[in-house]
């Protein structure tokens, strides 16, 4: 069955291609006609698709009206009750439709972050509602069938947040409400990402408006860690201080200050909230990663995962191969813990990346790991923003980016999940979508730890849009913060050739070569990153010349 039936007229393709690609990236089945076959009766299939679509977005425009398909597609859905009618510009709709509620989308042009699109989508959702399809696994299941599956009891408990009420500290009553409402937000926000444990508010509401003593309110509550705020009001803006405190030791980890014009305040409350819950929840992951590299002995799954996760700061063989380790020591710790089988499943499909051949066997491995991650944990963002990246390091696009749009969906103030969603956005040649998730990780974790990856993708993103001078910026950014990482500086040599400086072009494959790289395994990885770009062969034919230039100062 079709989720969304998209009706518009020929002339409006280009703005109707920015809707269906949205929805898409949200994980939505579209039908709209640019995907009829050669040979299929058009009024038979568009009648069926028409008919059992969840919802119809009629795109009305000046040309559309006049359309007699377009109006027939309209009435038919809105007899069927599944019509959501939204305006590509200003013009006079059927007189039968004036009263319908219709959305105005005449300014936008792909933007995800745009509130009058973000209502819209809501709009549609409630019409398409739950969608239990999207997680059944699409994998062969693998030869094999793993043993039953017993925990082990060595899982290990997530760390522990209590948020304490903030305290209001405008000495206004109505910021009373803003304050509390603050809590609730960033509690529900956090929660999402089933990285934390988050206590209710419940749990710390008797300690609102008083001083507490951080290592009593740990213990009484089993909390690692406690976030401390203030509102209040500083001139035409309203602040939001927080703290988080390490429980243990009473260090302080982290503070930051978050302020917004209070006559925009409504507007930018749940963007402020994401900001607070990101960077919170990109320094637990900071402090838990290098607590879990600095225990020596017996550790628990999570805490294997951490450290899998802490090699991703460098991206060379060692760093790969540790993380295929301890994922694999995390899997064996607890074998039902499905997360860790959604990172090996990651680890691997960065072997695969950089080994430069179709590894058959290996492709399976991934295939497997992704397919146990599912079966134990269709819930999780955290495993599904994963295990949707490794499709993606596999060459399975359309995989990978069903279940990094499901990650985003489930946790969308997830930096990480809007990082691999991105990602896999950009290998499928979707660069303006890609853009607007990458834009919003690197907004929502600026101390991200492999940084260098969100700036190298959004720089690829640009140079698939032709923006050459932007993504030579952002790659040189890149590149100083890992000057080893070859498909950037591969990409760097085609952008400086467009810049037209083939001297510099020459200078960094060259470095390619000096940090040990191979062109062969460069190509390949390559094809991969770069798959459906349309200016691949152009890319790859300029890197093997280049490469064969500097041959003899080898």
């Amino acid at each position: 069955m079709t989720d969304i039936f998209l009706s518009y007229n020929r002339e409006d393709q280009a703005r109707a291609k920015l809707f269906a690609e949205a929805f898409e990236a949200q994980g939505f089945k579209v039908w709209w006609d640019v995907g009829l076959r050669t040979g299929e009766a058009y009024d038979q299939v568009t009648e069926k698709a028409l008919k059992t679509a969840k919802a119809v977005v009629v795109l009305w425009s000046k040309k559309s009206v006049e359309s007699r398909w377009v109006r027939a597609e309209a009435t038919l859905a809105d007899r069927n009750k599944t019509l959501v009618p939204c305006m590509l510009e200003p013009c006079e709709r059927p007189i039968m439709f004036e009263l319908t509620q219709t959305a105005e989308l005449s300014h936008w042009q792909g933007d995800a972050s745009d509130k009058a699109w973000a209502a819209f989508l809501g709009d549609v959702k409630k019409f398409v509602g739950p969608r239990p399809e999207a997680l059944v696994p699409i994998l062969q299941e693998p030869e094999y069938k793993p043993a039953a599956l017993e925990s082990s009891g060595q899982r290990g408990k997530l760390p522990t947040l209590a948020i304490l009420p903030f305290a209001n500290r405008s000495g206004q009553s109505a910021d009373d409400v803003f304050a509390y409402g603050m809590v609730e937000d960033v509690i529900e926000a956090i929660s999402l990402s089933k990285e934390v444990i988050v206590l209710s508010s419940s749990a710390t509401a008797k300690w609102a408006n008083m001083p507490v003593d951080v290592r009593q309110v740990g213990g009484d509550l089993g909390a690692n860690y406690l976030l401390e705020g203030n509102v209040r009001r500083s001139g035409s803006n309203i602040r939001v201080t927080v703290q988080l405190v390490e429980t243990v030791d009473t260090a302080i980890l982290w503070t930051h200050r978050f302020d917004r014009p209070l006559s925009e305040l409504a507007e930018l409350q749940q963007d402020l909230v994401g900001e607070v819950a990101a960077s919170l929840g990109m320094q637990l992951l900071n402090n838990e990663m290098g607590r879990a590299l600095k225990k020596p002995g017996d550790i628990t799954a999570w805490e294997a995962i951490q450290r899998s996760i802490s090699a991703w700061r460098r991206y060379d063989a060692a760093a790969i191969a540790f993380a295929v380790a301890e994922t694999e020591r995390a899997i064996q710790i607890a074998p039902d813990y499905g997360p860790s089988h959604a990172f090996l499943a990651d680890a691997l499909s960065n072997v695969y990346l950089n080994g430069g051949i179709d590894d058959a066997g290996l492709r399976q491995r991934v295939r497997d790991a992704a397919y146990h991650a599912l079966m134990l944990a269709p819930e999780e963002p955290f495993a599904l923003c994963r295990l949707g990246h490794s499709f993606t390091f596999v060459g399975d696009l359309d995989e990978g980016l069903r279940y990094t749009a499901e990650a985003v969906r489930k946790a969308p103030g997830s930096g990480w999940a809007c990082f691999y969603h991105g990602m896999a956005l950009t290998s499928a040649h979707k660069p303006e979508l890609a853009l607007v998730q990458l834009d919003r990780s690197l907004r929502l974790m600026p101390d991200f730890h492999i940084k260098w990856a969100t700036l190298a993708f959004i720089s690829s993103s640009h140079s698939h849009l032709g923006r050459w001078p932007e993504a030579d910026a952002l790659m040189d950014e890149s590149i100083a913060l890992n000057p080893t990482f070859d498909w950037l500086r591969a990409l760097k040599a085609t952008c400086c050739l467009r810049l037209e400086r083939p001297a510099e072009a020459r200078h960094h494959i060259k470095a390619i070569r000096e940090f040990g790289g191979d062109l062969t395994k460069l190509l390949f990885k390559m094809r991969i990153l770069d798959k459906r770009n349309p200016a691949l062969e152009g890319n790859i034919a300029e890197v093997a010349s280049l490469w064969s230039e500097i041959e003899p100062e080898s």
